[in-house]
């Protein structure tokens, strides 16, 4: 018997077998389908097709409208409505009402609804985030979120895998957004196709959970079915805070367990990275960037609108102004992260620079609504994806960024790290 990789022991787990193989195609048991207000209404309406009524689990599932909401028009708000009422006529127990609401992927692990071990899919292609506390988590099609609400199985083609070797210890304004476009800019952005990117090694200790969710999240953006890190010490006070009574499995990846490819990512050496259009693999780190003027900053999204996310950005705005003819919007991912920023003063940092605070919502991300882009405008983002049209006219250009890089941006309104600012 060869070894297995962490992904592939939690998905034998779950298929019931003692070993799975990279390649093979396996039924699982899943922990928690998870869907959005654009994915959700298309997996019911799948749903209303199948002889079977109801959902296998209503504590296994979670409904959380995100995306456009609160509700930017007609259509969105129908698609609201759709899921509001499956969930109550389900009594589905994690749905995530405008109030509770926040973007799901950070909403999810906050609400201790991730734990290590669990098999997770989602009709969203970030749901990879939930790797970071060691979980085996994936984006999937609506019509297979359908049968998982109605079966709690899913199919899976178990992936092979990419080792990362993670050394070493960021420098200041270094964060886990960095690391991950450092990658993607390494290997491309179909340099994991469908394979699980498992990250190791001691330099892990020295990435916060904020940084590790980053890195899982944009998994999917190099082609990975997967990011999944080891629960180490900080995964594990991350959930005695965030779900103290739920149980979990920690799984660890065979020692001769087999990867297709092996990287070694030394954090001392890394720098702020941006990617330029229009792909997420275009990247540039500032010894190679020319004067770029932009139009406009935005801080947040299921990629960095944690609390994290906010110090930083707010430590190199406050007690500065955002730079004449520049909109800087800050949308905060969870409605709890929202209150810390404002204890903290966060909020009122940004507000006096000139910025604006949003409440929760991946709004701008995907060019749906506060803040969308017109012709050849310029976007210095903190999201996960620069695609041609991503956030608003066909012709406007992302640089995806750290929010470091995003803030310092917002204050000379070109492109900029903190070290321009003195810092």
């Amino acid at each position: 018997m060869s070894g297995m990789t962490m992904s592939q022991k939690i998905l034998a787990a779950h298929a019931g077998l003692s070993e799975v193989k990279a390649g093979q195609l396996i039924e699982a048991n899943l922990d928690l389908v998870l869907g959005n207000d654009i994915t959700s209404p298309v997996a019911i309406n799948e749903m209303a097709k199948f002889t079977k009524d109801g959902v296998f689990d209503k504590d296994k599932i979670a409904l959380v409208p995100d995306h456009f909401t609160p509700n930017k028009d007609i259509k969105s708000a129908e698609n609201c409505k759709c899921v509001r009422e499956f969930a109550r006529k389900n009594k589905i127990t994690n749905y995530f009402e405008v109030g509770q609401m926040g973007i799901e992927h950070a909403l999810l692990p906050e609400q201790g609804l991730t734990v290590p071990g669990d098999l997770i899919i989602g009709a969203d292609s970030h749901t990879c985030t939930y790797g970071a506390l060691g979980a085996f988590s994936t984006g999937i099609g609506s019509t297979d979120m359908a049968a998982g609400m109605a079966t709690g199985k899913g199919w899976f083609k178990v992936p092979g895998a990419i080792k990362f070797n993670i050394i070493g210890k960021p420098s200041k304004w270094v964060s886990g957004k960095d690391v991950i476009l450092h990658i993607i800019g390494m290997i491309g952005v179909d340099g994991a196709l469908y394979k699980s990117m498992e990250f190791v090694g001691e330099g892990i200790k020295n990435l916060t959970m904020d940084d590790r969710f980053t890195i899982a999240n944009m998994a999917i953006e190099a082609g990975g079915k997967n990011g999944i890190f080891p629960v180490d010490d900080i995964a594990k006070e991350y959930l005695k805070e965030h779900a103290p009574n739920k149980e979990y499995t920690v799984y660890e990846a065979d020692a001769d367990a087999e990867y297709d490819e092996e990287y070694t990512i030394d954090l001392s050496t890394l720098k702020s990275t941006v990617a330029f259009p229009h792909l997420p693999e275009n990247t540039h780190t500032f010894d190679e960037i020319e004067e770029t003027k932009i139009d406009q900053v935005f801080i947040g999204s299921c990629t960095n609108g944690r609390i994290d996310d906010l110090r930083t950005a707010a430590e190199i705005i406050k007690g500065r102004k955002v730079a004449e003819g520049i909109r800087c919007i800050v949308i905060p991912a969870t409605q709890k992260i929202y209150l810390q920023a404002m204890e903290e003063g966060l909020i009122k940092s940004f507000v006096e620079a000139g910025a604006i605070v949003s409440t929760p919502t991946c709004g701008p991300c995907l060019g749906g609504y506060m803040g969308v882009l017109a012709s050849k405008e310029r976007c210095v983002s903190t999201t996960n994806r620069n695609f041609v049209g991503r956030m608003g006219a066909i012709d406007s250009e992302i640089y995806l960024a750290s929010p470091a890089v995003a803030a310092a941006s917002a204050i000379t309104g070109k492109i900029s790290q903190p070290a321009e600012l003195g810092l």
